[in-house]
């Protein structure tokens, strides 16, 4: 429920009680390694979403593409084609990585803005697995591919040589917060945006509280609850595209580490 009415007869909402993880099935209780939560069940089916778009969608392939076979095609390219245009043709072979990246959190996303739903991916528990799991994927990949050359990354030879050691630092500094601006950009977003439509939603019974207030406040909630709502599917979208983004700028930078 987006608001409750306290025994005094007044209104109470909790805005982030929709992020808490709890078991999926009994009700309550503690979470232990092996519970079943409301993440994992919502995780679980954000990964059927893509399996069901990418495999039963594309199964029956034709000439001319059905509704879902269309959108697979369309994601299919979209990755495909960014990947290409920032990494190179070299970074084609880490396609399915990052596709992989962006569709499961493009279907969390959605998800989570189904009425009560889930969110995975408004909990910096997700987001930081899968940013370190960048961090250090394209971190192992540069000394790989690079060995010891890959330390270029941080040296600046196109600045001034006084300043190559202090410009050396900031590029470290940054190159280790990554996994945490990665992580934290999509979960606050998430988490921001879910929160706001439940603080106007505890305002819209109010018409049955208070006609007074109510009749005004009422309409003006739901409006604002529309318009947010909209805006979270522009942004479930966009958050998915700047962390795939990222990705590909990141191995960019592991394929090509000279400045």
């Amino acid at each position: 429920m987006a608001s409750e009415t306290d025994s005094a007869g007044g209104l109470t909402f909790h805005p982030m009680d929709q992020f808490a993880v709890k078991p999926f099935f009994g009700g309550g209780g503690d979470v232990g390694f092996l519970t079943i939560t409301n993440a994992t069940v919502w995780m679980a089916l954000a990964v059927l979403a893509i399996f069901a778009l990418m495999v039963l969608g594309s199964s029956k392939r034709a000439i001319v593409p059905g509704r879902i076979q269309s959108i697979a095609e369309l994601a299919f390219g979209f990755i495909h084609k960014m990947v290409e245009d920032i990494c190179g043709k070299e970074g084609l072979k880490y396609f399915p990585w990052i596709m992989t990246l962006f569709l499961f959190i493009v279907f969390s996303n959605f998800l989570g803005l189904l009425p009560m739903a889930f969110t995975p991916t408004s909990h910096i528990a997700v987001t930081i697995i899968m940013a370190m799991g960048v961090f250090l994927t394209v971190t192992i990949l540069g000394f790989v591919k690079h060995g010891a050359g890959f330390l270029s990354l941080f040296w600046i030879s196109s600045a001034p040589l006084i300043l190559r050691p202090i410009l050396a630092l900031i590029e470290i500094i940054s190159y280790f917060v990554r996994p945490v601006s990665h992580s934290i950009r999509l979960a606050g977003n998430m988490m921001a945006g879910h929160a706001v439509i439940k603080v106007f939603a505890a305002f819209a019974p109010l018409v049955l509280i208070s006609t007074g207030i109510g009749l005004v406040v009422t309409p003006l909630s739901i409006i604002a609850i529309t318009a947010i709502y909209a805006l979270e599917m522009l942004v479930a979208f966009i958050q998915a595209y700047v962390f795939a983004i990222l990705t590909c700028v990141y191995l960019k930078d592991a394929l090509h580490p000279h400045h």
